[in-house]
């Protein structure tokens, strides 16, 4: 389909390291003038599922700045724009949870919100772990839980998992591991 947005102009209100926000005049689908701000992301959102024989993941807990909350969440964080979303996550499953996995599926990608972002996300299912040592990063306080994955399903359709990616992603792995027989 056929974009039916002008951008007249574009300027760069603010920028970091990790995102970029711009401001556009443009001509909406109805002709009318009008601005649109974007939030542009330098690094791809990666999320990670490790699953042991067993059917335990492993979840992340931390203080998240912008909510001013704490947050449970699938092991996560910004994979660099040189590296593939693959390479990407097992590099933050390593970091977050000291876990190296040896086969990995590609399950879901997905745009966080659309209407004013252009971040896209990866989720992967690891399997066939080995436990190594945590390297976080600074900005990071974390706690690293073990827990059956049906605990993680249920912490999602309790609200006590509210990140967009992790809850993305633990829905579409229950799936999938139901579709496989590896689930009842």
């Amino acid at each position: 389909m056929e974009n039916p947005w002008t951008t007249l102009s574009s300027k760069v209100i603010y920028e970091n390291p990790w995102i970029k926000v711009e401001e556009d005049q443009v001509l909406n689908p109805s002709g009318g003038k009008g601005i649109y701000g974007k939030v542009l992301f330098k690094n791809k959102a990666i999320g990670i599922i490790p699953l042991d024989e067993d059917f335990n993941t492993w979840i992340i807990g931390q203080y998240r700045y912008t909510l001013n909350a704490y947050s449970w969440e699938i092991p996560m964080g910004g994979g660099p724009a040189s590296l593939s979303p693959l390479d990407g996550a097992k590099k933050e499953l390593k970091e977050e949870t000291g876990l190296t996995a040896q086969a990995w599926t590609l399950i879901l990608k997905i745009h966080t919100s659309n209407s004013v972002t252009d971040e896209v996300g990866y989720v992967y299912i690891a399997e066939d772990l080995s436990q190594g040592e945590t390297a976080f990063d600074d900005t990071e306080e974390l706690v690293i839980k073990k827990i059956p994955f049906r605990q993680a399903v249920e912490m999602v359709m309790e609200g006590k998992i509210t990140d967009a990616i992790s809850i993305a992603g633990i829905l579409k792995a229950e799936k999938i591991l139901i579709q496989e027989g590896k689930l009842g």
